[in-house]
């Protein structure tokens, strides 16, 4: 009963909050070791970006740190029309993760799989997070890709997985602004924070025990 209560007041903490985006401001200072541009250990040539948004970029980039071939997730921002967006002043763009990966191991078409497979892309934002921050979109850089997301986004529709229609938007990526540090990693560095505990971390969970082909083995 006791851990149920814990629970419950957590939750509660999480919708006066609002949602991710309700980090206290003076919680910028933290220091944190953040994201490290080392980490990218194979040779540029070698590896290949690409960019998601579908809710809070704190779980997103989570889930796509623990999928094997991924060299580095960083969470930014992208999809609208502002230059220099910041976590205050998002405007039109909505959170999203750059994901450096290694070809050789995991393929596009495997990560738009755990794109889809880690969210309910029938709804603007993913649970406690709403709205055009949250939105779901797919970014392609060239036509190949282009085409594999409009055909699998078609594919998912006409399955009737859904009682509602795929509302994933599929536009041209144009730019990505790296978010403030203290986002860099903060699943992993805020295990105990409120939201993460609630949020992120169930959802992690969820994508790995649903997908354990795709994860990274332990060493």
């Amino acid at each position: 009963m006791l851990r149920k209560f814990v629970f419950f007041i957590a939750l509660c903490i999480i919708v006066l909050a609002g949602s991710c985006q309700n980090i206290k401001k003076d919680e910028a200072s933290i220091t944190t070791d953040g994201h490290d541009v080392n980490l990218v250990t194979r040779h540029e040539s070698e590896l290949i970006t690409a960019y998601f948004s579908s809710g809070c970029f704190w779980c997103v980039e989570a889930i796509y740190e623990s999928i094997k071939g991924v060299e580095e997730a960083i969470s930014g921002y992208s999809g609208g029309r502002e230059t220099n967006p910041t976590y205050q002043s998002i405007g039109s763009h909505a959170e999203t993760v750059k994901v450096i990966y290694d070809p050789e191991v995991i393929s596009f078409e495997q990560l738009v799989k755990a794109y889809y497979g880690s969210q309910d892309p029938t709804t603007i934002g993913q649970n406690p997070d709403f709205g055009v921050h949250y939105r779901s979109i797919l970014y392609y850089q060239n036509d190949e890709e282009k085409k594999l997301l409009e055909n699998h986004k078609a594919n998912i529709n006409k399955s009737g997985q859904y009682s509602k229609p795929v509302i994933t938007e599929i536009i041209q990526f144009d730019k990505f602004w790296e978010a403030e540090e203290i986002h860099q990693n903060y699943e992993r560095l805020h295990p105990d924070q409120t939201y993460v505990r609630a949020v992120s971390t169930p959802r992690l969970e969820k994508f790995k025990n649903r997908f354990p082909e795709l994860l990274k083995t332990s060493k």
